[in-house]
């Protein structure tokens, strides 16, 4: 009776050992065939140089006068001044200031009209 038993626990050792080694084939392989290759040198040139334009654009948009939509009249001012108008604005009459405010960004967010048809 004891051989029937050490045979049954053999073959669970052996199920259970099986498994845990399709389990870290599987492991391994998915490792190896998802991870992404390495950042070479020219990569992170590449980053830093896309991570400066897009500081001195930020710092353009934030520090410099211009134009967002000419057609409309909706100018960028430096953030200083921005902030001292809205303060400005909001001291003398907060209810007038929010209407503007409101008034401004649906001017600006309006899409234009199609074009006419030149069949109609």
């Amino acid at each position: 009776m004891t051989q029937p038993k050490q045979s049954t626990l053999t073959a669970y050792f052996v199920g259970l050992l099986g498994s845990f080694l399709i389990v870290a084939a599987l492991v391994w392989a998915m490792k190896k065939y998802t991870q992404p290759p390495p950042i070479g040198q020219t990569r992170v040139l590449e980053r830093k140089k896309n991570l400066a334009e897009l500081r001195a654009a930020n710092d353009t948009a934030l520090n410099e006068y211009g134009w967002i939509d000419q057609g409309k009249g909706v100018v960028r001012l430096k953030i200083e001044q921005a902030m001292k108008l809205t303060v400005q604005e909001y001291s003398k009459n907060p209810a007038t200031a929010r209407s503007n405010l409101i008034a401004a960004a649906e001017k600006l967010a309006a899409v234009a009209p199609p074009p006419p048809n030149k069949y109609e």
